[in-house]
Parts: structure tokens; sequence; C-alpha cells
């Protein structure tokens, strides 16, 4: 028996200048930026 695993569309928010968006509403350009960026991690704890 083969296990059918199904998937939920996730959305992803970020702050752009003061205010939270969607990242699926941002233009193309600002999509790109937004996938390489990098997360930092200090003392533990994400940045």
């Amino acid at each position: 028996m083969t296990k059918v695993v199904r998937r939920q569309k996730c959305e992803v928010y970020s702050r752009v200048v003061g205010y939270i968006r969607p990242v699926q509403q941002w233009n193309k350009g600002k999509q790109a930026e937004f996938v390489d960026r990098k997360v930092y991690v200090v003392n533990g704890k994400k940045c």
C-alpha cells in the first residue's frame, strides 16, 4: 500500500518598509532578492 502525502500551500510573510506583506504579492525582483537572503544565528537565536 502506497502512502499518499498531501501538501498544503503556505503563505510566507516578510516585512518591507515597515509593514508585513505576503511574499507572493511582491514583484519578481523582490521575490528573487528574498530567495537570496541568508538567516544568521547569533547566540542560538535566529536574526
